[in-house]
């Protein structure tokens, strides 16, 4: 099953973010296919990073909360809140 993790970053942790993004980055890559697709939320400029989207398989939302959790972003307190919601691909998904 799909889960969506909507990841809220806590206000003035930019620079922190900024900081620890190689990590975060590395992390989402070692997923491997677990990770679905994953991308920052930003302020109306387009730039300003304040939250991330990341969409992973697991097999219950147990698992997909510890995913979660290894996440640098998690661990070093970049997010305040981290919503985690079951997600179905149903239009444009690759492969389909």
């Amino acid at each position: 099953m799909y889960y969506a993790l909507i990841c809220t970053d806590k206000p003035g942790s930019l620079a922190l973010r900024k900081e620890k993004r190689p990590e975060h980055a590395a992390h989402l890559q070692s997923l491997g296919d677990t990770l679905i697709f994953a991308g920052p939320f930003t302020e109306e400029d387009g730039e300003s990073m304040n939250g991330s989207l990341v969409v992973v398989e697991a097999a219950s939302m147990e698992e997909a909360k510890a995913l979660s959790e290894q996440d640098p972003f998690f661990k070093y307190g970049v997010f305040e809140t981290i919503e985690i919601r079951p997600w179905k691909w149903t239009m444009k998904k690759p492969g389909a």
